[in-house]
């Protein structure tokens, strides 16, 4: 692995499909305005003008025929990185994703290797409106042989990307657009970081946050500010939802003995419901008060910026939050 530079989290990821494009031939890249537009966020930018439009597919507006085509190239032994330009409009191709792409492998008894990578990417925080902004990746948590993945970083973008381009499954890859000209130190060459094992983000003493895709950020923001009263809040970042690494998130509460969630999505089945069960059922007993879940209320995304700052769970909730259970 060579040395770091700082790019952004878009870069990182242009930069990982560019390089999977280069070095194996079996991949290639297909959704609505990746090509001639460089997609909806530039993330695709330059890559039709280097290997031309047999490898990158400007697509019709159809998600479930961009997933259908997949989900047959990948059966063929081609190994295509499909976009869905707003995570919105992933149910559209539900039955392609869920029924067939994520049960192929089991059902034919590891003959079929449906392996393809399925971007997609939510708006929440840049008023697009309740159809452009949602988050939703516990809705896919139940769908056995789909791995779901929300990396937080520019180097955690690139190396999981990297993992996800070897999978034999489909791997659904969330980005958030939040986080697309955020900065981080990335390697220029080629590096992995595994699916189903998450990293501690900081090291602290008094409550663990579990906190997925742009809410990780907002959680270290909220351990410096802490730091200062004297509260050590340790940030769990699990990288990979499903397969989710209990072991590492049980292993931080039994220390901390506190225990918080923070997620973009909704509260109700939300992410946040599965970490909070997981950890009930592992180490109760260490617990020293509740859980707290920081993330979305049950309500559509409203578009106006002042009411979707309000909706957004932030780094002075989470303050608020480990205030809250270190009265316990």
């Amino acid at each position: 692995m060579s040395l770091a530079r700082e790019i952004t989290y878009a870069e990182a990821i242009n930069e990982a499909l560019s390089a999977a494009l280069e070095r194996d031939e079996s991949v290639f890249l297909l959704g609505e305005d990746i090509g001639a537009y460089g997609g909806a966020f530039k993330v695709t930018s330059g890559l039709l003008q280097r290997f031309g439009p047999e490898r990158v597919i400007d697509t019709p507006i159809s998600e479930a025929a961009i997933v259908g085509a997949a989900t047959g190239a990948s059966l063929l032994g081609l190994k295509p990185v499909a976009e869905i330009m707003y995570m919105d409009f992933l149910p559209i191709s539900m039955d392609q994703l869920v029924t067939h792409a994520a049960k192929l492998h089991f059902m034919s008894g590891g003959q079929l290797k449906p392996g393809f990578v399925l971007r997609t990417q939510y708006s929440l925080g840049r008023a697009h409106g309740s159809q452009h902004s949602e988050f939703l990746p516990s809705w896919f948590l139940q769908a056995p042989g789909l791995k779901v993945v929300a990396p937080s970083t520019p180097y955690d973008a690139k190396g999981l990307l990297n993992s996800s381009l070897k999978e034999e499954c489909p791997v659904l890859f969330i980005e958030s657009a939040m986080l697309y000209k955020s900065k981080g130190e990335v390697p220029h060459g080629y590096y992995e970081v595994p699916l189903g094992k998450a990293e501690l983000k900081r090291e602290g003493k008094d409550v663990t946050v579990v906190a997925i895709s742009r809410m990780v950020q907002e959680a270290i923001d909220a351990a410096g500010k802490l730091s200062t009263r004297g509260i050590e809040l340790e940030v769990v970042d699990p990288m990979t939802l499903q397969p989710l690494d209990v072991k590492t998130i049980v292993q931080s509460v039994m220390k901390t003995g506190r225990l918080i969630v923070a997620a973009d999505d909704m509260k109700t089945g939300g992410f946040g419901a599965e970490v909070a069960a997981s950890v009930y059922e592992h180490a109760f007993e260490h617990l020293k008060a509740p859980l707290r879940r920081v993330c979305s209320p049950d309500m559509p995304v409203p578009f106006a910026p002042p009411l979707e700052k309000e909706y957004m769970p932030s780094s002075q909730k989470l303050v608020e939050a480990a205030t809250s259970l270190m009265e316990w």
